[in-house]
């Protein structure tokens, strides 16, 4: 039972360590020796956690092969009647977990960067496709609402930088514009504590202005506040796109709650909490035998929270050939892990008061058949006896439900833990042939970076972890 009782970070705390240690190559071994994670339940986690280490490590086409096969899972959403018994009669953790919506859309962008390290820009280009149909099924769930997660601005970005790298710069301004419009529509103009890019804007403006879509230009120059000139001449040693990922992403716990189940008007039940913010309706009869509902009083149910390991880790300087650039953040993924959360909850707390709700009224269904099957088939004469006998069998039996509701009542703490908390980006011109980049840390705390990156006169994409 406390081994059962672990969250999923505590069980692949080894592979943390060796994570951020950069030993990706003892980071994999260690998932593959880890036999929770090789739980068919769990092969989502399994793939996504081997795929980016991968990454890290160089392994391109295999971590491509592991993603390809974790978005497989996660384009299933194993709606089965099955699966469904399990969250309701067990918990969650029992489920096939099919990753959160964000971490679907982080599987397009390594899949997409492990395609451009390895020259197939084809591939890369449907990877942006993809984007675009996860994005229709996301909007679908949420119904297009611009307050919940409904699509992913980086998401956007990222695919008007691959369709322009293919030199499809329609489909990259429409991209483009998507994102900005993403960011535009966000209360506050900030989609999840992300104010949208200066980059964005400049990409925005340049393909609108390289199109002729001159009614679209204007309009965004307004917007922006931003005067588009196109470039007098080309840049012959071709552009970086670089990418900065920072920190870890936020890991789920578990917390619990208490409930009270209240009789109202007309006799109908609903759940409540000790602040009266929730008041949620529960109706009984279809879950067998409702007079048993008069039974249940209060409940404590388990419940999944996000808590955040990774703090904003912008590095201090960014150098090229010796002249200062700037990153500017575009996914921060502590926020959206925390947010989303939050626009679910409603719903978590309504499956997590079912589920309980279920298994207490099996509980007084188990306790009543006992009594009775007993007291029947006892060869007790006296009436006195034959019912303290049935009571304790009803007693036994619903102490037993007791205990295995107790045992399975979780919280679902899987998620994709080794993803950055935040990503930062920008765009560097580059000179002809060799080029340096180095990425000094804040305050002289850490050690700084150096990549050299060839120039071959078009855009080049890296992404490094500091």
């Amino acid at each position: 039972l406390l081994y059962s009782c672990a969250s999923y970070h505590t069980r692949i705390q080894q592979f943390h360590a060796y994570m951020d240690q950069g030993d990706y190559e003892s980071a994999i071994k260690s998932l593959d020796k880890n036999r929770f994670m090789k739980k068919p339940r769990n092969e989502f986690l399994y793939l996504a956690e081997k795929g980016r280490a991968a990454h890290l490590a160089g392994m391109y086409e295999e971590s491509n092969r592991l993603l390809n096969e974790a978005d497989q899972i996660a384009e299933d959403p194993y709606k089965s009647i099955g699966e469904k018994l399990k969250g309701t009669v067990l918990n969650p953790m029992k489920q096939t977990y099919t990753g959160e919506p964000f971490e679907r859309f982080m599987l397009h962008y390594y899949k997409a960067l492990n395609y451009f390290y390895l020259g197939n820009i084809e591939e890369a280009v449907v990877e942006a496709r993809r984007i675009t149909l996860a994005t229709y099924d996301q909007q679908d769930i949420t119904k297009d609402k611009d307050n919940r997660y409904s699509k992913d601005a980086f998401s956007h970005i990222l695919q008007g930088l691959i369709y322009e790298k293919s030199g499809d710069i329609n489909n990259a301004f429409i991209a483009y514009r998507n994102a900005a419009e993403t960011y535009l529509n966000a209360p506050g103009k900030k989609w999840y504590g992300v104010p949208i890019p200066e980059q964005l804007q400049m990409d925005l403006l340049r393909t609108a202005g390289m199109l002729g879509f001159t009614n679209e230009l204007q309009h965004f120059e307004r917007l922006f506040n931003a005067s588009y000139e196109p470039p007098a001449y080309a840049q012959n040693g071709g552009e970086l796109i670089l990418f900065v990922e920072t920190g870890r992403a936020p890991v789920k716990e578990e917390e619990s709650l208490g409930f009270a189940l209240v009789k109202g008007e007309g006799g109908a039940f609903f759940f409540t909490d000790p602040s009266g913010n929730y008041h949620i309706p529960f109706n009984a009869s279809q879950y067998g035998n409702s007079g048993s509902i008069g039974d249940l009083r209060t409940f404590r149910i388990a419940l999944p929270y996000y808590r955040t390991v990774s703090g904003p880790g912008l590095p201090g300087t960014i150098l090229v050939n010796g002249s200062q650039v700037q990153l500017e953040l575009v996914e921060n993924l502590n926020e959206i892990a925390l947010k989303t959360m939050q626009e679910r909850r409603l719903k978590d707390i309504t499956n997590a008061l079912t589920r309980l709700a279920v298994k207490k009224l099996a509980e007084a269904g188990a306790r009543g058949a006992t009594k009775a099957i007993v007291k029947n088939n006892s060869k007790e004469e006296d009436e006195e006896k034959k019912e303290k006998k049935a009571e304790n069998a009803a007693d036994a039996a619903g102490l037993i439900l007791q205990a295995f509701s107790l045992a399975t009542e979780r919280a679902d703490t899987r998620n994709w833990q080794s993803l950055p908390a935040y990503i930062y980006y920008t765009r560097i011109p580059l000179n002809a042939g060799e080029n340096i980049i180095e990425i000094k840390p804040s305050h002289g705390y850490g050690t700084s970076q150096v990549i050299k990156v060839h120039s071959n006169g078009n855009m080049i994409f890296r992404n490094i972890v500091f």
